[in-house]
C-alpha cells in the first residue's frame, strides 16, 4: 500500500474510532500542551486544508511556527463544533487542499498518529492504532530529524524496545521499553507517558524531553 494510501487508510480508522466521544470528552485538555481535545481535532483539520500562503503570513506575524499553530487551532474550534470538524476532516482526508497535498505522508501520518494519541490518552483510553502503524511511525521518528518532533535526537544513543510490536532501535546505550503506542508518545515530546516506560534510559529520556521543552 502506498504512503498516501496508508495515511488515508488511517485517517478514517480514526474518525471511526472518535465518533463516539461527548461533549465533555472534546472539552478535556489532551497530552499536547495547552490544547484541548477539541483545538487538536482543529489542528488535524487544518493540517488537511490550510493554503501555505496563510500559514506562512501566520508565522510572521506570530513571529512563532508554535504560536501560530496554536492560535489557528483555537481559532477553528472555537467555529467549528467536533461533529462539524470531523466532517470536514474526512472531506479533507479524500481531498487534501493546500498543505496537506504538499507535506511527506509519512510525517503526516507520524503527526496524526501523535494526535490521535494525545486525544485517547487524555481520556485514559488504550491505543486503537494498528501496530503496523505504529511500526511506521516509530521508524520514522527515530530515522528521520524533524524540526517539529524531538523524537530523532531524544532517542540516540538509547536501546528502545516496543513490549508489544517487533521493533527496536539501537544498539548500545540504556535501555527504554513500553508499548509501541506510549513509545510514540513520548518520543513526539508527551512526558505525561513516561510512567508507562521502564528501563534505565528512562530518566535520561526525561532529561532530554525537559531540555527540549525549555
Amino acid at each position: 500500500m502506498s504512503a498516501g494510501k496508508t495515511l488515508c487508510v488511517n485517517d478514517l480508522r480514526f474518525l471511526g474510532d472518535i465518533a463516539d466521544l461527548t461533549s465533555a470528552d472534546w472539552s478535556r485538555a489532551s497530552l499536547c500542551t495547552e490544547w484541548s481535545n477539541h483545538e487538536v481535532l482543529a489542528h488535524l483539520v487544518i493540517g488537511r486544508s490550510a493554503p501555505l500562503g496563510t500559514i506562512t503570513t501566520g508565522v510572521i506575524r506570530q513571529r512563532s511556527f508554535d504560536r501560530e499553530n496554536t492560535r489557528a487551532a483555537r481559532t477553528l474550534a472555537a467555529q467549528r463544533t467536533p461533529g462539524e470538524l470531523i466532517s470536514d476532516y474526512h472531506r479533507f482526508t479524500e481531498q487534501p487542499a493546500g498543505v496537506g497535498k504538499l507535506f511527506p505522508r509519512s510525517l503526516l501520518l507520524g503527526d496524526h498518529v501523535v494526535h490521535e494519541l494525545d486525544i485517547l490518552f487524555a481520556l485514559g483510553r488504550d491505543s486503537r492504532v494498528p501496530t503496523d502503524i505504529l511500526v511506521k511511525v516509530l521508524n520514522t521518528q527515530v530515522r528521520l530529524p524533524n524540526p517539529f518532533v524531538p523524537a530523532y535526537f531524544t532517542a540516540l544513543g538509547l536501546r528502545l524496545h516496543a513490549t508489544d510490536a517487533d521493533w527496536n532501535h539501537g544498539t548500545s546505550g540504556p535501555a527504554v521499553e513500553g508499548t509501541a503506542a506510549a513509545l510514540a508518545s513520548v518520543l513526539a515530546g508527551r512526558p505525561r507517558m513516561l510512567a508507562h516506560l521502564r528501563g534505565h534510559g528512562v530518566t535520561l529520556l526525561a532529561q532530554r524531553m525537559a531540555l527540549t521543552t525549555r
